[in-house]
């Protein structure tokens, strides 16, 4: 079981997201992608906004890094957890600059149950780059396995107020609304 107080370090970066800047090797164009993302009402045009941020959070100027990074997602989505998680230590060790490197590797480690280590993953990734809907959305996640709703609620709305797109989060939120708990 995950404590408020292990959550704690993540959570408060988290609440205080707008005081960070994203590192220096963060692409300059998602910028102007965020601001696009979070004012286009059109749900085809944020879906191909948000494919291009993603597109730049997976890339990188070394090119084997990027196929490194290729395979270790087709190694998730496949289940050959243990392959992808020596690719993604590899990427983190070698690129530790690297944002999307760590958000993967706490995606997977979100997957094994290893929540003390994707929390550690999730705060790496966010101090690189605060931006990380993924990444604040998976901490949502782990909070409501433990059960902490309100911390859980919190990065949800953070999530969406960078994404407003995320219909799934949106749903979700509609089920952890105080009035929804209390009729369950």
């Amino acid at each position: 079981m995950i404590s408020a107080q292990t959550l704690d370090p993540v959570f408060h970066l988290i609440l205080d997201l707008s005081a960070h800047q994203p590192a220096p090797g963060v692409p300059a164009r998602l910028r102007e992608l965020f601001c696009e993302l979070s004012e286009t009402e059109n749900a085809d045009a944020a879906q191909e906004v948000e494919e291009v941020i993603w597109t730049l959070w997976t890339s990188h100027e070394d090119r084997d890094a990027e196929e490194i990074m290729a395979e270790a997602i087709e190694g998730m989505e496949v289940g050959a957890l243990d392959a992808a998680r020596i690719l993604l230590d590899d990427l983190t060790e070698r690129y530790p600059d690297w944002a999307e490197a760590w958000n993967r590797r706490a995606t997977l480690c979100f997957i094994e149950k290893r929540d003390a280590d994707c929390l550690a993953d999730i705060e790496r990734t966010l101090a690189l780059e605060p931006r990380h809907f993924g990444a604040i959305s998976d901490f949502g996640h782990v909070c409501l396995r433990h059960g902490h709703l309100n911390e859980a609620r919190a990065a949800f709305q953070i999530a969406l107020s960078i994404n407003p797109h995320l219909e799934d989060l949106a749903e979700i939120l509609e089920d952890l609304a105080p009035h929804t708990l209390m009729l369950h």
